[in-house]
């Protein structure tokens, strides 16, 4: 895949996350891909930070839409290869303070495989 096309991947995830499109995010998934954030950890234990396939993601950002309704991530750069994009973000909730954040995602054949999350 061309960089664009990676960073228009990441552009769609963006969307569907801000707009709470939970099974548009899952789509842009592969079915066994894998997710790692430290606020998993913080709030899964057991998991490690990791959770793998549709169903542990789906429940994990049902959860979090749950929790904060009013999440928003604000895009401040994308840069893409073709087969990983970086992005960084402002993690954006009413009442606390901002955060900034950056996210990987690997892609292969269209799909994210794998995600990872780092912030303080």
């Amino acid at each position: 895949m061309e960089p664009r096309d990676i960073e228009y991947i990441a552009m769609q995830w963006f969307e569907a996350f801000n707009n709470k499109q939970l099974d548009k995010l899952l789509d842009l998934y592969a079915y066994d891909a894998e997710h790692f954030s430290p606020k998993l950890k913080v709030r899964k234990p057991e998991t490690n930070g990791l959770v793998k396939g549709h169903a542990a993601m789906r429940e994990w950002w049902q959860d979090a839409f749950n929790r904060l309704p009013t999440l928003q991530y604000k895009v401040k750069t994308l840069t893409a290869n073709n087969y990983r994009v970086f992005s960084e973000y402002i993690r954006i909730v009413e009442g606390e303070e901002d955060m900034l954040v950056a996210e990987v995602f690997d892609v292969n054949n269209g799909k994210i495989v794998f995600s990872r999350v780092y912030h303080g």
